[in-house]
């Protein structure tokens, strides 16, 4: 009884153990090779954004990218960092949607940029935050990329502005 006891509460130890060193919402799996640590690369059709690290590993993140016709390859460059930005509809947004105002506000539940945003070198376009996490994983954009809020300030903690954006299909 005694060694059974024992030999669950190491399977329970352990356990906790496995649980404790699993990452959060972020796996640290070679997923892209051959970019320099410091890179962003953004698959599209997997909706993944990963970051390189010095050591070789990525950060994998999930999600959402343009829709059907709005989706674009290439590279850019990270241009500005914002916390709680405000946003203007670009033209085309604008067009689709005429009742939108000139300007929400940062912070404002309204506001699609979310929690941040880093404007790229292309476009019009940024990684940014949301205001419909429902969104994440799917076609969504103009051809933007969008993340959760938590995930895009850790990937904001984690650029600088001339960071390189790898987009792939």
């Amino acid at each position: 009884m005694r060694t059974a006891l024992r030999s669950l509460l190491g399977l329970l130890a352990l356990g906790a153990f496995i649980v404790s060193i699993d990452p959060p919402a972020q796996a640290r799996t070679p997923a892209v090779a051959g970019y320099e640590p410091g890179t962003v690369i953004v698959k599209t059709s997997a909706r993944r954004l990963y970051f390189v690290l010095e050591n070789g590993e990525v950060i994998t993140y999930p999600v959402g990218v343009g829709k059907t016709g709005r989706t674009w390859t290439g590279v850019a460059y990270i241009i500005g960092k914002f916390i709680k930005p405000a946003w203007s509809p670009p033209a085309e947004v604008r067009r689709d949607k005429p009742s939108l105002p000139d300007v929400i506000p940062g912070g404002s539940s309204e506001n699609p940029m979310g929690a941040a945003a880093m404007t790229l070198s292309v476009d019009q376009y940024a990684i940014h935050g949301t205001n419909r996490p429902e969104s994440i994983g799917g076609f969504v954009s103009y051809g933007c990329i969008r993340m959760n809020n938590q995930d895009v300030l850790d990937l904001y903690q984690r650029v600088k502005v001339g960071t390189p954006v790898v987009v792939l299909r």
